[in-house]
């Protein structure tokens, strides 16, 4: 079956011909031969749309609206008249009815259409609906409210910034950290709950595919621009959207976006029209945007206008306290996941949680307990599962670094000596590291960040083991 459809009429023939083509054309069909009647239907028997004469026996059809509109706000209502109305029409469209058609003319393809243009808008809206709740409930599973005092911190920041709902905010803090919960729990404390949330990966989506993947674009505006496409600044409207990786975005995006949070109006890719839009930008980062402006790499005032509320969140490793919490957290999460009965964490492995430095930080974390909970047997989880998962050791001899900082900071040299050759060879392998994760992997911008050549960044990266990718990403 389609649809329900309840036909309200009193006259026998629309009750006899309009039964017969909908049914032939799968709906079930439901009938009522007053305005009373009707009501008493769709309090037993509940219809996705009602065709609703406008001249009934006992009620006029605009009485019957009313009364559905106070008990049934969202049901979807076509209205029936015998002779065009102009007055009633309006009167009838303005307390929700949602279209207007004659019966003293051929109405079969023309009634066709307007249900299944009304009863797939009707089902679209409720996947929509359903698509925002699962965002909603999975926000509240996966949200952990920390308990270290930098966290408390970050909340407060959050909890004031979603009493304004326009307020652009920036996310800045290294990659697994939480940056996209923090953006969901904006939204949903903010008065755009109810409204889309929409989210794009600048780092994701190639560069010349940004821009109109953020504006949309008009039919002919590129070679495979066939159609018309909505962009999510349109998508979004009345919502939130999210800019993950906004560091990525190249200058040219940079100078629509600005402005977008200027103006709230933007033209789609290839079109002349100014579209407007109610939209809250909030972004996010792992880099230093702010010397990527000082390297003119990054618009100097977009960055102010994305920055209107700073929110740094912490590394895990600066946030010790809420460790366990989140580790109990994904242990039971992982645990109905996978039908799994592992009950607690024993405290020698709960020493080792504490010690590790989780680079990775909360991303890392979670993993480790996915893999660990799938893997493993048991209802404990024990010192042996995680030494097998994680490195290094939590507990480790002093460092080349370490011995280092303690001869340039105190002049102490280690009783047994100082090697100076692999410690100075440690220190460039941890830079390479750091500059070709901030660049990507693109060798070029990394030997010019390093003030290097490239063929001298090749060398050294197989000298240091690294993996050497033959093509840059940019």
């Amino acid at each position: 079956m389609k649809a329900t459809v309840l036909v309200i009429d009193d006259d026998e023939t629309i009750r006899h011909f309009l039964p017969r083509e909908l049914k032939a054309e799968g709906y079930q069909v439901l009938i009522a031969d007053s305005g009373q009647a009707g009501l008493q239907v769709l309090e037993k028997e509940p219809a996705d749309l009602v065709l609703l004469d406008i001249r009934l026996p006992d009620l006029t059809g605009i009485q019957v609206l009313e009364k559905i509109r106070v008990q049934w706000p969202d049901q979807i209502v076509v209205m029936l008249t015998g002779e065009p109305d102009h007055e009633t029409a309006v009167q009838a469209m303005r307390l929700g009815a949602r279209d207007y058609l004659t019966k003293g003319k051929p109405i079969r393809e023309e009634l066709l259409l307007v249900l299944e243009r009304e009863l797939t808008a009707q089902r679209l809206g409720r996947e929509v609906q359903h698509h925002r709740q699962q965002k909603s409930q999975k926000f509240s599973r996966d949200f952990v409210r920390g308990q270290s005092a930098a966290m408390q911190a970050v909340y407060t920041v959050v909890e004031q910034v979603a009493q304004s709902d326009s307020t652009s905010v920036l996310i800045e803090g290294e990659s697994g950290t939480g940056k996209e919960l923090i953006a969901h729990w904006i939204h949903e404390l903010s008065s755009r709950r109810d409204k889309p949330m929409l989210e794009v990966n600048c780092a994701a989506i190639p560069r010349e595919l940004l821009e109109s993947e953020l504006f949309g674009h008009e039919k002919g505006a590129f070679t495979d621009a066939r159609q018309q496409k909505q962009g999510l600044l349109e998508l979004a409207n009345g919502g939130t959207l999210f800019l993950d990786e906004v560091g990525e975005m190249s200058l040219q995006i940079q100078v629509k976006l600005l402005r977008v949070l200027e103006r709230m109006t933007f033209k789609r890719v290839g079109g002349t029209k100014d579209i407007t839009v109610s939209v809250r930008v909030i972004s996010a980062t792992n880099q230093n945007l702010e010397n990527m402006v000082r390297e003119q790499r990054f618009r100097e005032d977009l960055y102010y206008r994305l920055k209107v509320v700073p929110i740094r969140v912490p590394p895990l490793r600066d946030r010790r306290e809420d460790i366990l919490s989140l580790a109990h957290h994904f242990l039971s999460q992982f645990n109905r996941q996978f039908g799994k009965n592992f009950t607690n964490i024993d405290p020698a492995a709960e020493s080792i949680l504490l010690s590790y430095p989780w680079p990775g930080n909360i991303r890392e974390l979670r993993n480790l307990f996915e893999r660990m909970v799938l893997l493993s047997q048991g209802d404990r989880i024990l010192p042996l599962h995680l030494n097998a998962a994680i490195a290094p050791a939590p507990v480790r001899s002093e460092s080349p670094l370490d011995a280092l900082r303690t001869i340039l900071e105190a002049g102490q040299f280690p009783d047994g000596g100082f090697d100076i050759e692999g410690a100075l060879g440690t220190v460039e392998r941890e830079i390479i590291q750091r500059a070709l994760d901030r660049e990507r992997g693109n060798q070029s911008r990394t030997a010019s960040l390093l003030q290097m050549k490239r063929d001298k960044l090749r060398y050294r990266m197989k000298l240091y083991g690294f993996q050497d990718t033959a093509a840059d990403m940019a």
